[in-house]
């Protein structure tokens, strides 16, 4: 194969997919991988659906990237804005959002929400009652803080529900647009947007299985709360294909450019992918390796990503100059099977053994325990 990678490892990916698929981690999936500036491989495997009708998975099939949207979408606009100047990570949200007004919360930092680290609780059904960004605004700015802001990270979807609004004040524009206008857009991301229009469902994987009406959620984002925001959410909500996030991790590895477009600065890149403190994996808005990450064994200490709650995950190492994509749809039929966590890690592994001109090393990472309920 090109780039330095060994040719069997298409064969490799091929028996790893072929029997997680077997053991029910998602009924297919697929895989892009990068290295040294060339798209090495993207291919599908299995189906979108259990049902043996269902459409054959391919580099085109669209997955609910749920959490990537955190970092494709969410990170990736305040990073445009904080080079633009718009944007100050030492600033409260407070200074933002006027009406983010409780005593308890001033101190929240915009650097706070990014490495999520602003005290706020990991998660509450919200969605049960509350319907649009201003009531997710009142409530998240009502509800108590779970600890001292700063003190310790708590991976918070409300984070990154508040660095939407924070986004959208600035801009003043809802950040479906924005991402579209300066990020996806510029890139030739086609695939790559949030609700999707109804044209696309025979592309699109279905997720879980809905007690109330005995279908599948399809073409519409599984995270409830995002579903109650409108869609388009910071912390989820964000369709793409494997061969659209390649485009995205490639320009990440290229140091914000893709052919004649550039959406970021190196130096931010380097910057904002780093891990921030020394009891946390997170940088900003990213993740980092730690204990048995989904990242595997071998993506060096330097590298970042993340993972969906779907079944989805991203990580790019900018010491072998390599990323690996893999989407699958995990929650189909029901979110209780934890085996693509197995999956994830068999899949970096391999294709990190599979290069041929580094040595093959095992990082030592700092151990980091993820919060109850995380999908790292």
């Amino acid at each position: 194969m090109a780039a330095g990678i060994d040719d069997r490892l298409p064969a490799m990916l091929d028996s790893i997919m072929a029997v997680g698929i077997a053991e029910r981690a998602a009924p297919g999936g697929s895989i892009a991988i990068g290295r040294y500036g060339q798209h090495v491989l993207a291919r599908g495997y299995g189906h979108t659906d259990w049902d043996a009708n269902a459409p054959a998975v391919d580099d085109r099939t669209i997955y609910d990237l749920a959490s990537l949207t955190k970092v494709v979408v969410t990170t990736t606009a305040a990073m445009i804005l904080e080079e633009e100047g718009r944007l100050h990570l030492d600033r409260t949200v407070a200074s933002y959002l006027p009406e983010f007004n409780d005593s308890s919360k001033a101190a929240i930092t915009i650097e706070m929400l990014l490495t999520h680290r602003g005290g706020l609780e990991a998660y509450a059904q919200l969605f049960t009652t509350l319907r649009g960004r201003e009531a997710y605004l009142e409530a998240i700015n009502a509800r108590p803080l779970r600890y001292p802001p700063g003190e310790r990270s708590v991976y918070s979807d409300w984070d990154m529900i508040l660095m939407q609004l924070v986004i959208e004040r600035i801009t003043g524009e809802p950040l479906d647009v924005f991402a579209r206008r300066r990020i996806t857009e510029p890139l030739g991301m086609t695939d790559s947007f949030f609700n999707p229009d109804s044209s696309l469902l025979a592309r699109i994987a279905p997720t879980e299985l809905l007690a109330s009406t005995g279908r599948l959620i399809h073409g519409v984002v599984h995270d409830e709360n995002a579903r109650a925001i409108g869609g388009v959410s910071g912390h989820a909500g964000f369709f793409s294909s494997a061969r659209d996030l390649a485009i995205f991790a490639q320009m990440m590895l290229n140091g914000g450019h893709y052919g004649t477009v550039r959406i970021l600065r190196p130096t931010t890149i380097a910057r904002w992918t780093s891990r921030q403190e020394a009891d946390t994996s997170r940088a900003l808005g990213w993740d980092t390796p730690s204990g048995r990450s989904s990242a595997g064994r071998y993506f060096s200490p330097r590298s970042f990503g993340h993972t969906g709650f779907t079944g989805t995950s991203i990580w790019i190492d900018p010491v072998k100059d390599m990323y690996v994509v893999l989407l699958t749809n995990r929650v189909n039929p029901t979110r209780q099977s934890t085996r693509v966590f197995q999956l994830r890690r068999d899949v970096a592994d391999a294709t990190q053994w599979a290069v041929m001109d580094a040595p093959l090393v095992e990082w030592e990472v700092t151990r980091v325990e993820p919060a109850p309920g995380g999908s790292r």
